[in-house]
């Protein structure tokens, strides 16, 4: 019988990983560490107070180019390219024709370039749906996934750590832009954005110099390695949607909580059409926050939701968020239900609880002001 850990691809830092007795699971065909021995909420309040290290190397990265590249991106996407500035970054997503959501995505602008972040488990798919709108707009796409390795340095003390590392003014970079430098002389996109909440840095470069980068900054003595389980923490606590639990293609932007993201007023694009009905029709169902009244029962993914005693669905995320001690997760309602204070239950080990709708972000922090 095969090994099904053999199909899984590894990342430029696995050796790490294994080097650090990380706990090693299969995510998105890929392994990846969820944790380390100093265990999820060591790692997760490292991010809050101090920083953390988060290897993202599984997220799939494709190049546009072409005269009319933000034409391109712009009809496959929800948010407006044309309104970004070389050297900006936006959050966005990628519609189906009905308007729900083939992925969420990040969208750098570059002056000869567009380069988009999406989710490594959605990788083809979404190469794939963009591509066949390529040739109308003489663009040219590579998937560049492979030849990228990612990692993400998270928490207030993020650019005090990296600043002697690195030949740009890192204060001169703004929440969601990116600059060009190097890291301790080895070429490398920063980015101020990230997936946490905290102010910090993702790092593009080339998987050779994967271990030098992550021993300078780790060798510092004030960087925690983090896995996945704290990263699900922190961006659950900051309300950021995860693909496939929060949002998925059963959904519309509008109903996942993403209209700001959705510019229906730019013109035409993939999914407009779908959406303008919807608004006109009016949402009947919409993604909320919730907090768990008793303050100890966890609502996990997928346990069976109820408002005004009719099932709504199930749990899309759900955690004892760390940093505030009390149960908090995200669920599918009914628009009449969605306003800040409603009340719904959700069924754990077979005893319906009550919870609490609640508006994130969970935690409130003074990041990015």
């Amino acid at each position: 019988m095969s090994n099904p850990t053999e199909t899984l691809k590894r990342t430029p830092f696995h050796g790490i990983h294994k080097a650090l007795n990380a706990k090693i699971v299969p995510f998105a065909g890929y392994e990846m560490p969820v944790s380390y021995p100093q265990g999820l909420l060591a790692e997760h309040k490292a991010v809050r107070e101090r920083c953390g290290l988060f290897d993202v190397s599984h997220m799939g990265e494709f190049v546009i180019r072409g005269d009319r590249m933000v034409d391109f991106i712009t009809h496959v996407t929800s948010n407006d390219v044309a309104a970004l500035a070389d050297g900006q970054v936006h959050y966005s997503t990628i519609l189906h024709e009905n308007g729900t959501i083939v992925d969420d995505c990040l969208v750098y602008k570059f002056a000869d370039r567009i380069v988009m972040v999406v989710n490594a488990s959605n990788r083809e798919k979404d190469f794939a749906h963009i591509r066949r709108h390529a040739d109308a707009f003489g663009c040219q796409m590579a998937d560049i996934s492979d030849d990228i390795a990612l990692l993400a340095l998270q928490g207030p003390q993020a650019e005090e750590i990296l600043r002697p590392f690195v030949d740009i003014d890192l204060g001169a970079i703004k929440y969601y832009w990116h600059s060009w430098g190097h890291v301790s002389g080895m070429h490398a996109l920063i980015s101020r954005t990230g997936y946490t909440g905290e102010d910090g840095f993702e790092l593009y470069f080339d998987p050779r110099f994967a271990e030098p980068i992550w021993n300078l900054l780790v060798g510092t003595g004030k960087v925690t390695p983090c896995g996945l389980g704290a990263r699900d923490t922190l961006r659950l606590e900051m309300g950021m949607a995860l693909y496939g639990n929060d949002i998925d293609d059963t959904v519309t932007p509008l109903e996942g909580n993403l209209g700001w993201l959705t510019k229906l007023n730019k013109g035409d694009f993939v999914g407009r059409e779908a959406l303008v009905k919807q608004k006109e029709q009016g949402l009947k169902k919409k993604l909320i926050g919730f907090t768990v009244d008793d303050g100890r029962s966890i609502a996990r993914h997928g346990y069976p939701v109820y408002f005004g005693g009719q099932p709504s669905g199930t749990v899309c995320s759900g955690t004892m968020s760390p940093s505030l001690n009390i149960p908090i997760g995200t669920a599918y309602l009914p628009t009449a239900g969605t306003k800040e204070g409603s009340k719904l239950e959700i069924e754990i080990r077979g005893k319906r609880v009550s919870a609490t709708v609640t508006k994130p972000p969970f935690y409130k922090n003074a990041s990015h002001k």
